[in-house]
C-alpha cells in the first residue's frame, strides 16, 4: 500500500514562507499528476496546485503567483514553495495524485498568524 508522508508545515508570520514536501514508496511521482491539496478548519478538501507527467503546473487562484509545485524525479519528492503567507492559507496541507487515487497522509499543518 502507497503511504503518502507530508512535512514541512509549520507556524510563520504572514508574508513568510515555507517549504511543504511529499515522499512516498511505492509510487513513482514522475508517473502521476501530482497535487497538493488542503483542508482548513470546517472546510472541503481543496486542490490548490497540480504538476503533470510532462511538468506543467496549475494552481487556485487564490495562490496563484504565490506557492510553486515542483518535483524532484531523484528523490522522488514532490515540493510545495508558500511564499507571501496569508493568514487565509491555514489549513493542513496534503499531497495526492490528481485525480485522487491513494488514501490520505497525514498531512502537514500550516498556521500562518502574528
Amino acid at each position: 500500500q502507497v503511504q503518502l508522508v507530508e512535512s514541512g508545515g509549520g507556524l510563520v508570520q504572514p508574508g513568510g514562507s515555507l517549504r511543504l514536501s511529499c515522499t512516498a514508496s511505492r509510487i513513482r511521482f514522475s508517473l502521476n499528476t501530482m497535487g497538493w491539496y488542503r483542508q482548513a478548519p470546517g472546510e472541503q478538501r481543496e486542490l490548490v496546485a497540480s504538476l503533470t507527467r510532462a511538468g506543467s503546473t496549475n494552481y487556485a487562484d487564490s495562490v496563484k503567483g504565490r506557492f510553486t509545485i515542483s518535483r524532484d524525479n531523484v528523490k522522488n519528492t514532490v515540493y510545495l514553495q508558500m511564499d507571501s503567507l496569508k493568514p487565509e492559507d491555514t489549513a493542513v496541507y496534503f499531497c495526492n495524485t490528481l485525480p485522487m487515487n491513494l488514501s490520505w497522509g497525514q498531512g502537514t499543518q500550516v498556521t500562518v498568524s502574528s
